[in-house]
């Protein structure tokens, strides 16, 4: 009797187990996934103004990812959009009217999320963060 017994609550006792585990299983997709991000090391910019190059902007990136995109799809990418990028700053650069040490943060993000949409896909990345910008000279500024 007393086998019978034990064999009943053993079976209890395991369902039980696997009733809960599957509960945990279910509130952990239930809530609602970390935002992935990848950041972009050292990347200089140039700052342009009358055709000529007056300094450099050395900047650290952080892309926000869209719902739908891996960091690995975007890290295979993660050259093209460092050369769009340089690119766009020689064609159309990132400069600030009175600053020759900053870069036009508005500027930056807009080109790098619209370059990101054509070599990824659609919302690929959703917000760019600046992280730091750092000039190569702190002085020659614009006079006046």
């Amino acid at each position: 009797m007393q086998r019978r017994a034990l064999i009943q609550a053993g079976a209890v006792l395991t369902a039980s187990v696997v009733a809960v585990a599957s509960g945990a299983k279910a509130s952990e997709k239930a809530e609602p996934a970390v935002a992935a991000f990848l950041n972009l090391p050292g990347m200089g910019l140039p700052i342009i103004t009358d055709g000529r190059v007056r300094n450099y902007v050395f900047v650290v990136l952080k892309l926000h990812l869209g719902p739908g995109h891996t960091v690995e799809a975007v890290r295979a990418k993660e050259a093209y959009l460092r050369d769009a990028l340089v690119r766009a700053g020689h064609r159309t650069p990132f400069v600030l009217a009175n600053n020759w040490t900053a870069l036009d943060t508005a500027a930056l993000s807009a080109s790098l999320i619209r370059s990101a949409s054509t070599l990824i896909g659609p919302s690929a990345i959703t917000r760019v963060e600046i992280v730091s910008q750092a000039p190569r000279r702190r002085t020659g500024l614009p006079a006046g």
